[in-house]
C-alpha cells in the first residue's frame, strides 16, 4: 500500500528528550531511505535546556539533525518560560501545518507542544505516555497528564503505563475521544542499545581522569525542583552522601549548582564535582558505578538496562517495574533511608525481566503514525494496534 508523504514536528527542549528523539530520527531516516513517500521531519528545539553547550553536544553525539527552529526559551519562572514557548510554537505550527505533532516525556516543552497542537486542532502523539508517579506536586506529573489527555495517539513504554491510561478512560472501548494507546516500548532503551558500544570506546579513560576506579564509586544526580528548592532536603541528601565510604561522582546540573551557591551549601569532601556530562560519557559513568543515587526518571531506567543498582531520591517513581524487579530502591530524601537503600541495593539481586520492549520502539512509533489517517482533530485517529 502506498502512503502519501507526511510532515511531522517533534518538539524537544531538554536532555532526556534529546535521548528519546534520536531513535525516532533514525527510524524516520530508515523509512525515508526505502520509501517513495518520505516523511519531512521538522525538529523544534524550545531551548528549555539550562546548558546550551551540553544540548549541542547531545545533538552531535547522538547524530540528531539540526533543529529547523530554536526558540531560545531558556530557564526562569514557569509562567514566563511557558509563555515564551507558546508564543514561539504557535506561528511555527500554523506555518508548517504538520500531519502530527510529536511530544516526548514530561517537561515544560512537552506541555507547551501539547497545548498549542490541541488549540490548533493538530493531531498530537505522545511518546512515553501513561507514566504516573501519582504525586501531583511534581511539575512532570502535571505535564504528562495534560499531554496524555490531549493526545490522539499515546505510545506507552510498558503495560503498566497502558493500565494507568485505561484507569483514566483513555484508549478504552468507550473512550469518547477515540484515542489510541499503542505499546511501543521505551525509546531510551533503543538509544542505549544503539550507543552502548560507542560509549565504551568514546569515554575510555574518563574514570581515570577523575581518579576513580570501576565499581569503586557512587554516581549522584540531583536536579528536580522538589529536591533542589528546599534547602533542608538538599542538605539531607548531601549529609547522606557524606556518610558513604567511597567517592561520589557528581555531574552537577547548572540549576543545582546555582542553588548550592545561593544557599551556601558545601559539597562533602568525598564528592567529586564535575561539569554536566554528555550522553556517551554519562552512560559510562552509569555502567561503571557501584550504585547510582538519582532523582532522574531517565537515569533510573538506564541503571536498570545496565544492571547497576539504583537508589531513587524521591518518595515515588513513575517506573514501578524497576522497583518490582529489584533493580531500584525508592529511598526518599532522609539520610537514614538513603543509607539503608544503598546498603540494600549493594546486597540485592535483580530479577530477570524486560518490561520496556525489545529495543525497536522508534520503528514501531514511525510505522504506527504512517498507518494512522490524518484527521483535523485529536480523537478521530484509527485504533490499530491498541493495547
Amino acid at each position: 500500500m502506498k502512503h502519501k508523504a507526511q510532515r511531522w514536528i517533534s518538539v524537544v527542549g531538554a536532555r532526556p528528550q534529546f535521548v528519546k528523539l534520536a531513535p525516532v530520527c533514525r527510524a524516520i531516516e530508515e523509512h525515508n531511505a526505502a520509501s517513495d513517500a518520505p516523511i519531512e521531519h521538522v525538529i523544534v528545539h524550545t531551548g528549555q535546556h539550562y546548558d546550551p553547550e551540553i544540548a549541542v553536544l547531545f545533538f552531535v553525539q547522538m547524530a540528531i539533525p539540526e533543529p529547523k527552529y530554536n526558540l531560545g526559551a531558556g530557564s526562569g519562572a514557569f509562567g514566563a518560560q511557558l509563555a515564551r514557548m507558546l508564543e514561539g510554537l504557535e506561528p511555527i505550527f500554523k506555518q508548517e501545518q504538520p500531519d502530527y505533532v510529536i511530544v516526548y516525556g514530561d517537561t515544560n516543552s512537552t506541555l507547551a507542544g501539547a497545548l498549542i497542537a490541541s488549540r490548533l486542532h493538530l493531531p498530537l502523539a505522545h511518546v512515553e505516555a501513561g507514566c504516573r508517579s501519582y504525586d501531583m506536586r511534581m511539575p512532570e506529573e502535571q505535564n504528562r497528564i495534560v499531554a496524555d489527555q490531549l493526545s490522539a495517539i499515546l505510545f506507552v513504554p510498558s503495560e503498566s503505563a497502558a493500565v494507568n491510561l485505561r484507569r483514566e478512560g483513555i484508549g478504552t472501548v468507550d473512550d469518547p475521544l477515540g484515542r489510541s494507546v499503542v505499546f511501543a516500548g521505551d525509546v531510551m532503551y533503543d538509544a542505549l542499545l544503539h550507543n552502548s558500544r560507542l560509549a565504551r570506546s568514546h569515554a575510555a579513560g574518563n574514570l581515570a581522569m577523575h581518579s576513580i576506579n570501576p565499581r569503586d564509586y557512587y554516581l549522584l544526580t540531583i536536579h528536580r525542583a522538589e529536591n533542589t528548592d528546599d534547602t533542608r532536603i538538599l542538605a539531607s541528601i548531601l549529609n547522606a552522601v557524606h556518610s558513604l565510604e567511597r567517592p561520589v561522582l557528581f555531574p552537577v546540573h547548572p540549576r543545582t549548582k546555582a542553588i548550592l551557591a545561593r544557599d551556601g551549601l558545601r559539597l562533602p569532601p568525598n564528592v567529586k564535582q564535575i561539569p554536566p556530562a554528555g550522553y556517551l560519557e554519562m552512560l559510562e559513568f552509569e555502567r561503571n558505578a557501584r550504585a547510582i543515587l538519582t532523582d532522574s526518571g531517565g537515569v533510573q531506567k538506564e541503571a536498570f538496562y545496565l544492571n547497576v543498582p539504583c537508589v531513587t531520591l524521591r518518595d515515588r517513581t513513575e517506573w514501578p517495574e524497576t522497583v518490582a524487579l529489584g533493580a531500584n530502591h525508592v529511598a526518599g530524601t532522609e539520610k537514614e533511608s538513603i543509607l539503608a537503600a544503598v546498603h540494600d541495593a549493594e546486597i540485592g539481586t535483580r530479577d530477570a525481566g524486560g518490561p520496556y520492549g525489545d529495543g525497536r520502539a522508534a520503528k514501531k512509533i514511525v510505522e504506527q503514525l504512517i498507518r494512522a489517517e490524518k484527521n483535523p482533530g485529536a480523537g478521530e485517529v484509527a485504533r490499530a494496534v491498541a493495547v
